[in-house]
């Protein structure tokens, strides 16, 4: 069932949510080559119980970070680790916080030093697909027309949509219905409604669309091993209007203040 949310509710979404913006800009204020994904999981841990909330990835189904770190072929979940960031690396950071009951989600790919100029581009093409997405979420819409949107956009700048893994409802907890998948046709799925909250993001291959798990069941890797981006906003459908919950000026501050 799809949980319709209360003006009251998408409030303490709104802060949930803004912690997760928080969390993610202070985390990419130590992001270099020579820096551990470990590393990079305590500070968003930390910051996030200093901050009143609770890292909502930690402990999930045995999940044992608080961000799902994503290193070049790796699509989702992968695991934090003594693995060092590189020169030319791309690294997504994707976060999940609860506060006041309940739960903010966001993703960002960053850029690790100097990147080949292919592997920028596929980046930028996936931050601009998310917004292509949200135009799309519109009251009277249908989930497919976001789906689409986010397909076309990227298919028309020569990448591959993942179909393994999709967006999703969210609310006290992390995933609810629907599902909002990147690739479909206009004007299928759920009906886009007033108190939706809906977490959208693209994930974009380089390469092929097809990905592997790994044995763990959770870390998931492009088959052809060739990068794979990121990003996520979660947004809420407010008096017929879409607005995006999350924000990425606070990671765009942190690293034009490193540039």
């Amino acid at each position: 069932m799809i949980y319709l949310k209360t003006p009251e509710e998408i409030e303490l979404m709104r802060k949930a949510n803004d912690l997760v913006s928080r969390t993610l800009a202070e985390t990419a204020k130590w992001i270099a080559p020579g820096v551990t994904t470990q590393r990079l999981d305590t500070i968003a841990r930390e910051y996030i119980q200093d901050n009143g909330g609770i890292p909502a990835c930690l402990g999930y189904h045995g999940f044992p970070g608080t961000l799902c770190i994503e290193v070049n072929e790796t699509v989702v979940h992968g695991f934090p680790s003594q693995r060092a960031l590189r020169d030319g690396d791309i690294v997504g950071l994707d976060c999940v916080a609860q506060l006041n009951g309940f739960c903010g989600d966001s993703c960002y790919t960053f850029l690790v030093g100097e990147v080949a100029p292919e592997v920028v581009r596929l980046c930028e093409v996936t931050k601009q697909s998310l917004y292509e997405g949200i135009k799309a979420c519109k009251e009277g819409n249908r989930i497919g027309h976001i789906a689409n949107a986010i397909q076309t956009y990227c298919e028309k700048n020569g990448y591959s949509v993942v179909r393994e893994f999709c967006g999703h409802g969210i609310g006290k907890s992390m995933h609810e219905e629907p599902e909002v998948p990147n690739y479909g046709r206009p004007g299928t799925g759920a009906l886009i409604k007033n108190g939706m909250c809906l977490s959208i993001e693209p994930m974009i291959n380089l390469g092929s669309k097809n990905v592997i798990v790994e044995p763990d069941g959770w870390q998931t890797r492009t088959k052809d091993r060739k990068p794979s981006a990121h990003y996520e906003h979660t947004v809420a459908i407010i008096d017929s209007k879409t607005e995006i919950l999350t924000t990425f000026s606070y990671i765009e501050e942190v690293l034009n203040n490193k540039s």
